[in-house]
């Protein structure tokens, strides 16, 4: 009877496991060594939550700029609407040296295009000499041009007893190269005295076109050197940048600027570089950056603006403002604010936004970080304002400045 209890008891036992074959414990370790290859992930920390959300934001801003501003638009802004009441000026302006207009940026090469052409009545010769430096971009081209011409002028004035000088074959390789490609230079040679003409060429069957001397011109040969001086003295005419002075009642929005698109003449792949420059720079923020690496960056900054607006506080709160290039020197400024004063000589010093001194005053003010606006303090000996205050009875600012007051909005 006990035999069959104790058989039924070991037949309830578990049966001992089997150990993994071969090939599993090869493919385990294989498992696990890939495991143990791979980088432990880093725990995020608070920084990169912030880098991430400003990636973020940029991306999403970036995709919406992207959607306003179609990419087919080249070299200007897309169209934004400004309000002239709340600009602080209207835009860049310039004033031509010929007619004394004040023309605004995009039209200051067709007003001078026009003056030009219009004291051609007057003076052809010293029209198509305007032409020539001043239309024509290229600089080096102009002077290899205008020093061809005046081989030709030369060769007439040295042998004016051989007659083949006296003229110039247009199919000329060296004139079709240096001369002909010149805007102006077609009114210079008939304003001197040459006619165009065809001619025959010995050898040839087929004419071809030439300028040829008139004879009175010929019998004038020191006015031709006269022209050939002028024409390798002359300089571009160049439109000089209206200041747009201004002098406002004392305002406590004097540090608040409202700039025109004028002062941000970026095309629209200018604009998307600088949204992938501010992307990497999110990125840098949090890198260990060289000297040579602050630099290159700070240059890249300063050639961002071709123009700033300036304004200069007085003691009696009165604010004086002008525009000025991006990248000429304080000593400009220093002489706009004298020019603006009753008394020149009265001695003064500005300081820059955070009380700084401008004390170089052969720094750029994109140099100096005065772009493309900035708010300045104009200081004085308080003895000598005084004793010039109680003189002119009144604001050291000149009379007629005043009489223009205007209240800043």
């Amino acid at each position: 009877e006990r035999a069959p209890k104790e058989k039924s008891k070991a037949a309830d036992l578990p049966k001992p496991r089997q150990g993994p074959t071969n090939e599993a414990q090869m493919a385990a370790a294989a498992a696990l060594a890939r495991l143990e290859q791979k980088p432990k992930p880093r725990a995020p920390t608070s920084q990169d939550a912030i880098r991430n959300q400003v990636k973020k934001e940029l991306m999403n801003e970036a995709a919406a700029s992207e959607k306003e501003e179609p990419l087919d638009q080249q070299n200007s802004l897309p169209a934004v609407e400004e309000d002239p009441a709340t600009l602080s000026v209207s835009g860049i302006y310039f004033i031509c040296p010929l007619t004394g207009a004040s023309v605004r940026k995009d039209k200051k090469e067709a007003h001078l295009r026009e003056a030009i052409q219009q004291h051609a009545s007057q003076d052809p010769v010293g029209a198509s000499i305007m032409e020539i430096h001043t239309l024509n971009r290229d600089r080096e081209k102009v002077k290899l041009g205008v020093e061809t011409i005046a081989k030709y002028l030369d060769n007439i004035h040295l042998h004016p007893e051989e007659e083949k000088y006296q003229k110039i074959k247009l199919q000329n390789k060296v004139f079709q190269e240096r001369v002909l490609p010149l805007e102006g230079a077609d009114k210079f040679f008939q304003a001197v005295g040459f006619e165009k003409t065809t001619l025959n060429v010995p050898g040839q069957e087929d004419q071809e076109d030439f300028y040829v001397l008139k004879a009175e011109a010929f019998e004038k040969l020191d006015d031709l050197m006269e022209h050939k001086k002028k024409l390798l003295s002359s300089e571009p005419v160049r439109a000089q940048l209206d200041r747009q002075l201004r002098v406002f009642k004392p305002s406590p929005r004097a540090s608040h600027f409202e700039l025109p698109s004028d002062f941000f003449n970026l095309s629209t792949e200018e604009l998307i570089r600088e949204r992938r420059l501010r992307a990497e720079a999110v990125e840098k923020s949090s890198m260990l950056r060289t000297k040579a690496m602050r630099e290159k960056e700070e240059q890249r900054e300063m050639k961002k603006y071709n123009y700033t607006l300036l304004r200069v506080r007085f003691p009696d709160g009165y604010i004086l403002q002008g525009t000025f290039f991006a990248r000429e020197p304080v000593s400009v400024l220093y002489q706009f604010v004298q020019e603006a004063l009753q008394v020149d000589w009265l001695p003064f010093e500005l300081l820059a936004p955070g009380a700084q001194k401008l004390t170089d005053k052969n720094v750029a003010f994109n140099e100096c970080g005065l772009v493309p606006s900035a708010l300045l303090t104009f200081m004085a000996d308080e003895e000598i304002m005084a004793d010039i205050i109680e003189q002119i009875g009144g604001c050291v600012l000149k009379p007629d400045l005043l009489s223009d007051v205007q209240i800043l909005s």
